[in-house]
């Protein structure tokens, strides 16, 4: 069987060769790239090696599909695959797949492989290509978007794992008269990964804010101004946590960590929620832990929050609510150039199926050079 050469993009695509194996097991034995391949053996030996070599690559082939090495154009090495699977021919459909060896990642390498199999597929006859991915694995979902593959939803329990559960798996794709990417991100990356006013600092969510994430959010004046009132699940918090960079390149909210500046200590949290691009209105929500408070954090939170959103998104406008009792939480919006513009009756969920009042805030770009110049 002659499998076509494709080189594109800085990367070549060629058949998988005997010299690859070596290389094929470190790393299909690699403990990231087994994250993210649940039906991978544990370990993976040099006889499943030669078996997918001399069986199911060429099985995939002779479905319409097809796995291609990605190769280091100057020395020919492995770098990692990339392949066409679970090929569909009468809706002109298939799932694309990859994954880079441990020492060939962060140098775009995915990313370009992804873009000449892409091409190289739409070439053939096929309009629409889907590329699942892992919630946690944001690297993949980065390649999508750079890729020129739009995220289109979530599959639930798409993929059985090692101990007899399912996965959700999110989903993007990419059409044949797509253009090639990437795709632009509603909410950027923080510049250098972080803003910073010398006092406090803010950087992205992870999933090892976990425990201050959940012991934060189970305070009970916190849970009192949460959207409902209840005191959240550590599982619920955890995935949260897990999944909160998915969310940030997927442009439905960006979650921070609030930290003291001096000391780099937790502090407390800010979230924006881009939730009407159309509109292009966010919402920005904070909480802090007792210690902390009394300290200027969230107004100063809120500002670098604001700044960054004027200037890096298309956000023309940030709106905040407070319950009319939590004068407290009025204060920092206002010291943040928030103006109160409604008093809403009954909007919020309260406890026992009660309904809540809303005082709404909002905060326009000229709110904030206003601010700037006084």
């Amino acid at each position: 069987m002659r499998v076509p050469v494709i080189e594109a993009h800085g990367v070549r695509l060629r058949a998988l060769a005997r010299h690859d194996l070596d290389d094929l097991l470190t790393a299909y034995n690699d403990w990231e790239l087994r994250r993210f391949l649940p039906l991978l053996p544990i370990p993976f030996t040099h006889t499943q090696a030669e078996e997918y070599l001399n069986d199911v690559v060429p099985r995939m082939f002779s479905a319409g599909g097809g796995f291609w090495a990605i190769a280091d154009t100057g020395t020919d090495q492995l770098l990692g695959g990339a392949g066409i699977d679970r090929v569909a021919l009468e809706r002109g459909q298939a799932e694309i797949g990859y994954w880079t060896a441990p020492d060939a990642r962060g140098r775009g390498v995915a990313t370009a492989a992804v873009r000449a199999l892409s091409e190289h597929a739409f070439v053939s006859g096929l309009s629409r290509l889907e590329l699942l991915t892992h919630w946690e694995n944001t690297a993949s979902q980065r390649v999508a978007f750079a890729a020129g593959y739009t995220r289109e939803g979530v599959r639930r329990a798409a993929l059985p794992d090692r101990d007899g559960n399912r996965d959700d798996l999110v989903a993007y794709a990419r059409l044949a008269e797509d253009p090639p990417g990437p795709v632009e991100r509603l909410l950027p990356d923080l510049p250098g990964n972080e803003l910073s006013d010398g006092v406090v600092t803010l950087r992205p969510l992870l999933p090892e804010d976990s425990e201050f994430y959940t012991a934060l959010h189970s305070l009970p004046e916190i849970v009192a101004t949460s959207v409902p009132p209840i005191p959240p699940s550590h599982i619920e918090m955890e995935r949260r946590c897990d999944r909160s960079q998915a969310h940030w390149l997927a442009g439905n909210r960006a979650d921070m960590i609030i930290l003291d500046a001096e000391t780099g200590t937790r502090a407390g949290e800010i979230g924006l929620y881009y939730q009407d691009p159309r509109t292009a209105q966010a919402m920005i929500g904070y909480s802090m832990l007792p210690a902390w408070r009394g300290r200027g954090y969230p107004t100063r939170a809120a500002q670098l929050v604001a700044l960054w959103a004027f200037a890096e998104t298309g956000i023309a406008r940030l709106i905040a609510g407070a319950l009319p009792e939590n004068l407290a939480s009025q204060r920092v919006l206002e010291k943040a150039g928030f103006k109160r513009e409604a008093y809403l009756r009954g909007r919020l969920p309260g406890p026992d199926g009660t309904r809540n009042d809303d005082v709404q805030f909002a905060l326009l770009a000229e709110d904030v050079l206003a601010l700037i110049s006084e």
